[in-house]
């Protein structure tokens, strides 16, 4: 076994009771920060990250919660009746783009969960300078104009599984391209044939 399996099988039998001294330092730090080596080098490779220039690693905090809305006092709201917010958003998307607003002359790769505890969750988000990183074999792609901002155009995994885009095979065929752009196509097919 290589050491990133060994790595990987350690932080799978208890990866709080590893973190929970340095959870301690972390809640006051700022929210997003720039750290030097990835807490977790097995996913950071994974998903990408080396240990060259150009590649940063950022932990990002989040407030967990929030996901309902405060509970109606008085009078006749229906707007306001459903309590749960549907959201397309994980808190893991969220990481992400709030790193990409702190650097915003890099590009994000992905992302990975770090930790949490009752009020937070930690995220670690892997950036790439795009002048520099493009120059690596395999990493060119980064200065295609296409590739600007897929963060924000849900292109990381995080972003793809909000889409529903993780979803394969036989019964994804109304998944893609979007399920919008897929309701659109059934609208105007009904407008043009009247079904």
């Amino acid at each position: 076994m290589g050491l990133y399996k060994y790595l990987r099988e350690t932080w799978n039998k208890d990866p709080q009771a590893l973190l929970r001294s340095r959870l301690i330092g972390w809640r006051r730090e700022p929210t997003v920060l720039r750290i030097e080596r990835p807490t977790r080098i097995d996913r950071a490779r994974s998903i990408g990250y080396k240990a060259k220039k150009g590649f940063l690693i950022v932990r990002v905090r989040l407030l967990r919660g929030g996901r309902r809305r405060p509970k109606q006092t008085s009078g006749r709201k229906p707007v306001s009746s459903r309590r749960l917010k549907i959201l397309g958003f994980s808190y893991q998307r969220i990481a992400e783009e709030r790193a990409n607003k702190q650097f915003k002359n890099c590009e994000i790769l992905n992302s990975y969960f770090v930790a949490q505890d009752g009020l937070h969750y930690w995220y670690e988000v892997v950036l790439a300078d795009r002048e520099q990183v493009s120059k690596y074999p395999g990493y060119e792609w980064l200065m295609n104009p296409s590739n600007r901002g897929r963060v924000y155009r849900g292109k990381t995994i995080a972003g793809r599984r909000g889409r529903g885009l993780l979803w394969k095979g036989k019964g994804a065929e109304k998944a893609r391209p979007s399920r919008r752009a897929r309701y659109e196509h059934k609208f105007r097919l009904k407008k043009r044939f009247g079904h």
